[in-house]
């Protein structure tokens, strides 16, 4: 039986301190991968408000350390 070897799973950056929402321009606290390989940024606000709609979208995510992003739940559902 000949082994076949599985890379990691990528998983994407949390926004850099100089990073801005894609929306409004405010500090990025959510970094989204879309299935394509682009991703966006958003401010705790539009991440929050938008959320329903990121999360199926979505095919990886990061959050800054001290934010909770309520598409998180989502996600795990």
């Amino acid at each position: 039986m000949t082994p076949t070897l599985t890379p990691p799973p990528v998983t994407a950056a949390p926004p850099a301190a100089d990073e801005r929402c894609d929306r409004c321009n405010a500090a990025g606290k959510l970094r989204i991968t879309l299935a394509g390989g682009s991703e966006l940024v958003f401010c705790g606000h539009h991440a929050n408000k938008y959320a329903e709609d990121l999360v199926k979208i979505t095919v990886r995510y990061a959050t800054d350390p001290e934010f909770s992003w309520r598409g998180a739940d989502l996600m795990a559902n």
